[in-house]
């Protein structure tokens, strides 16, 4: 059924299992070798700009990736900070250590001991602030480069890991929004450009945020940073439904993504508000009974400075 309302929480949680099936694995094995590389007495330093609901966090659990870890998660949404410390809380039934600060979870699993801090931050002001003060031995951006101004964000971002530090920053939209079957072809592609051009128009604070080619302008924006790529590969979302209709609650992901590209576009001096609703709504009812395929084009990166 069609959600009555719209959650962003819902819609990140109902998202982690696309997002599990996407992540792209040789990246990810990168990653994996570069963790295990790190050596030295002191828990491995993760920083997350923006965190969501904590889904990295559970997911780098899962993979038994942490070890000793202190993990900082920042994240400018209170709800989605609230919506993180209560899932986390589930994996952390142990106080957090006696020289914590308070509000710290300490999650203790598989052999993995990580202390988490959930921040609420603005990346900008965060890095401002904590330049020079403290490093990071590995950076984790999931879903948050194409919604900020790489130029601005990459140094800042960088200036907060050490030498030598590793960053690993996935699914980077790349300018493929897909919709299948198609209902009008040439109103199918103004839709998909001129929702693109939203993204890049977007400013938030007065800054640009963000960009509809993301993943494959990173390339150059990162060497021009100071960083070197070490993998790199597609993290491509594919949303289908099986015999039993979508997998667990990615209809609400489908839904979820009518209604922003809704909003995005709502009163547009381009489209003919007849067809525009037609439009919106054809697509809701495909979801409702299990026909809309939905693909989008991303990208992962793995590498140091």
């Amino acid at each position: 059924m069609r959600p009555l309302d719209y959650s962003f929480p819902r819609y990140l949680a109902a998202k982690k299992t696309l997002d599990d099936r996407s992540l792209n694995r040789h990246v990810r094995e990168a990653l994996v070798r570069g963790v295990k590389a790190h050596t030295g007495a002191e828990p491995l330093r993760v920083l997350e700009a923006g965190c969501g609901i904590g889904t990295m966090v559970e997911r780098l659990l899962e993979w038994g990736l942490l070890g000793r870890a202190e993990y900082t998660a920042l994240d400018a949404a209170a709800a989605n900070l609230a919506a993180a410390r209560e899932r986390l809380q589930g994996l952390a039934p142990f106080p957090a250590a006696p020289e914590a600060a308070a509000g710290h979870l300490l999650i203790q699993s598989q052999g993995q001991r990580v202390l988490v801090e959930l921040k609420a931050a603005d990346l900008f002001g965060f890095a401002a602030r904590e330049q020079g003060r403290r490093s990071w031995d590995l950076l984790i951006a999931h879903a948050f480069l194409d919604l900020v101004d790489l130029p601005t964000a990459l140094p800042a971002m960088f200036s907060l890991l050490r030498e030598g530090g590793m960053f690993y920053f996935t699914l980077n939209f790349d300018g493929a929004t897909i919709f299948e079957p198609v209902i009008d072809p040439d109103l199918d592609r103004r839709i998909e450009e001129m929702y693109h051009l939203t993204m890049d128009r977007r400013r938030v604070g007065g800054r640009p945020s963000g960009d509809s080619r993301t993943g494959r302008r990173l390339f150059q924006a990162l060497k021009e940073a100071g960083a070197r790529v070490a993998a790199a590969g597609s993290s491509d979302w594919v949303v289908f439904p099986g015999a039993d209709g979508y997998p667990d609650d990615e209809a609400y992901v489908l839904h979820f993504i009518i209604e922003t590209v809704r909003r995005a576009l709502e009163g547009h001096p381009q489209m003919d508000p007849g067809a525009w609703r037609h439009w919106i709504e054809t697509r809701h009812r495909q979801i409702e009974a299990g026909r809309m395929v939905y693909l989008a084009h991303q990208l992962d990166f793995f590498g140091y400075i």
